[in-house]
């Protein structure tokens, strides 16, 4: 539902029984005298596009037919038999199918599915669309199972090569998408209905974030005795109104804001990060066609000066709308259907100087714009993270919600942010009151899930998930405490939370977003050590309990030696095998986690050979060792080498009847590696 359709749909509802006092501008006992023709007054409100209206004397009309219905439906009526009751079930089937489309047209899809179900049993041709309408009744009223049925034979059976082949695969997929959501056991996402004085009468809708307060607009009753005011002017149009939210709760009653020089409808607010410049949408209908335009004023004190037109923005016959300020302050986003864009409704944003004024219109490219509409744009800077609405790309209902990355000027293939954020119906405009941080810790969108007319009010929050594990030495398998945890954002590479291990060695972190992230684990002499997680994975759990972590412990000094294990050498060669580089990679991966630590690679012989032989043989071995942690990119200031021949066995090389013990020998041909340093 865009900003046009709003005060129309709510005026066509709430004004219900003064719309039926007067018909076409003739006195009411005038009207008196043919109002029993339900048919033909409520063809006359149906062209005139007042569908409420229109539903109540389709209503009425059916109320008198009651007896075509009862003797020939469901039933084929012989039409050369009977053409007099052939003519009057066509008048009942056109009825039929006049109020289920009437019914649609103001978005009341439960009333519009139960007509649909009767018109599709027609199988007329006077109603080719009748499948397809059902089926979007069935599937705006969550029955995607059903509505996928709907389509897929309206898609065999409609030949018409129009517009709707293509919103028929588009609606096929919105059911398949719709099934797979469903399905889902769990969600992070929890969505409720705002109550106060938030969703007070007509549509309330896009919310902004104002520092304290959580601003909206809202076509609420402005008089005391709705529906006209004493000097004819409809009191149901949109004006923007503010509520005191503190800790995620209203604190106040909605209070209207007071802007001077008020002609117009307003609405869609953004405010500049000193609070001192708002941005507005106001709109006219002209000729019956509706123009809407951005708007600008400044605050003093706690007055608005007059909205003045946003210069070199409007284009005669063209919309622009729906204004959002980035977190940054720096760039103006907006939706229009200036020439130009991809389709409709596209998102555009233009720099703002140090005045406030936009410079040249940017349209955000294919990436983000489809041949459909994308509307109500909430860029937060700081994470790099567009929200938008729109309707032309694959969903649960009309228009859904979705999610980009990046820069404005190269942002990703925009992602769903499926149920229950989204629902069958229209989900439009988002803002968060953590904007830099978490965007979902506390934000707010507009629904008309819950309505069969307007758009509402309604908070998100995304449940915390929880990351956790336990450290250990790896030596004696004891847990470690007060280990350094660091959470790191992969996305970023910045932290994004800090933790130390309990005396069991256990830590935690909660998420309020998922995504990818590192966790590193640092405590002095100890190598630190990292590892990948996705909490997207979490799902059904909420929780991740990480596989044990171990730690190495070490002491610093050349007399204090780690060895490492498998690296071979062929006889008299200090050349590396192919199997030693695969050890030495895993000491890469270790200097690379430790950038502080300077170690010295040592090499040892067994005890054949002279001592001379022996300590120049180590000596190249133990420097083969560090040339190839060189090639790997460790820095050569962090390695030294050393060559120890054959000085210092560590194990017997003869056996106790005085044989040759190779194991031994063995054993002694060892490396090793000592740390000198930490910085």
């Amino acid at each position: 539902m865009t900003l046009f359709m709003l005060n129309g749909l709510i005026m066509r509802k709430l004004c219900i029984l003064l719309c039926t006092s007067v018909l076409l501008g003739l006195p009411y006992l005038v009207r008196a005298q043919f109002v029993t023709d339900y048919k033909r007054t409520a063809d006359i409100y149906y062209s005139k596009q007042d569908y409420y209206t229109a539903a109540q004397y389709y209503s009425k009309a059916l109320e008198n037919k009651k007896d075509i219905a009862k003797n020939f439906f469901p039933y084929q009526i012989d039409e050369t038999r009977h053409p007099s009751k052939s003519a009057r079930m066509h008048e009942y089937e056109e009825l039929v199918f006049r109020l289920a489309e009437s019914y649609r047209q103001y978005n009341d899809f439960g009333s519009a599915e139960k007509w649909y179900a009767q018109a599709v049993s027609f199988n007329s041709p006077e109603f080719p669309l009748a499948k397809y309408w059902y089926g979007v009744c069935l599937r705006a009223n969550g029955k995607f199972a059903e509505a996928l049925t709907q389509f897929q034979q309206f898609k065999a059976a409609y030949a018409t090569q129009d517009e709707y082949q293509a919103a028929t695969d588009k609606e096929i997929a919105n059911c398949q998408f719709a099934v797979s959501e469903m399905q889902k056991t769990m969600t992070p996402f929890t969505v409720v209905k705002l109550g106060g004085t938030f969703n007070e009468g007509g549509a309330n809708y896009a919310p902004v974030w104002w520092t304290s307060q959580l601003s909206f607009t809202s076509s609420r009753s402005t008089a005391v005795a709705a529906p006209k005011t004493a000097g004819g002017k409809d009191p149901y149009i949109n004006h923007l109104y503010t509520t005191p939210v503190s800790n995620g709760s209203t604190s106040g009653t909605a209070q209207r804001v007071d802007l001077p020089g008020q002609s117009m409808e307003e609405g869609v607010s953004a405010l500049s990060q000193d609070g001192l410049t708002m941005y507005l949408t106001e709109w006219t209908a002209k000729d019956g066609k509706k123009q809407a335009d951005l708007y600008k004023c400044t605050r003093n004190g706690t007055a608005w000066s007059e909205p003045a037109k946003l210069t070199g923005l409007d284009i005669p016959g063209y919309s622009t709308m729906q204004p959002a300020i980035s977190t940054d302050g720096q760039t103006l986003l907006f939706a229009s259907d200036r020439p130009g864009g991809s389709g409709k409704f596209d998102i555009w944003y233009a720099t703002l100087d140090a005045n406030g004024n936009p410079g040249t219109p940017v349209n955000m490219g294919p990436t983000v714009n489809t041949a459909g509409d994308e509307e109500a744009p909430y860029y937060d800077a700081g994470l790099h993270v567009l929200i938008f609405s729109t309707n032309g790309r694959v969903g649960l209902g009309n228009f859904d919600l979705f999610e980009s990355t990046g820069d404005l000027a190269n942002l990703s293939t925009p992602v769903n942010l499926g149920a229950p954020v989204n629902s069958p119906k229209d989900d439009m405009y988002f803002t968060s009151t953590t904007p830099g941080k978490k965007l979902f810790k506390e934000a707010y969108i507009s629904s008309d899930r819950a309505s069969s007319c307007c758009l509402e009010l309604f908070k998100v929050t995304r449940r915390g998930k929880r990351i956790g594990g336990d450290v250990v030495d790896c030596d004696t398998h004891q847990p470690i405490s007060g280990v350094k945890i660091t959470l790191i954002d992969a996305k970023t590479n910045k932290p994004a939370g800090f933790a130390n291990t309990d005396a069991g060695g256990g830590y935690g972190f909660e998420l309020d977003d998922p995504g990818n992230y590192k966790i590193k684990a640092e405590k002095d002499n100890y190598f630190n050590k990292s590892f990948d997680v996705h909490s997207e994975d979490m799902v059904p759990t909420d929780t991740l309990n990480n596989p044990e972590l171990c730690l190495k412990h070490y002491d610093i000094g050349e007399d204090h030696p780690i060895v490492l294990p498998n690296i071979l050498y062929d006889f008299n060669k200090a050349s590396l095998r192919p199997e030693s580089k695969i050890v030495l990679d895993t000491l890469v991966a270790l200097l690379d986690e430790n950038p502080g630590l300077t170690i010295q690679m040592g090499s040892h012989t067994d005890g054949v050979g002279s001592v001379k032989y022996n300590l120049n043989l180590s000596e190249l071995r133990a420097k083969s060792c560090v040339d190839y942690l060189i090639s790997k990119g460790i820095d050569p200031a962090r390695l030294k080498w050393k060559g120890f021949g054959k000085c210092c066995p560590i194990a017997p090389e003869k056996l106790p009847n005085g044989k040759d013990n190779p194991d031994g020998r063995q054993t002694n041909r060892r490396t090793e590696f000592a740390v000198l340093r930490k910085n």
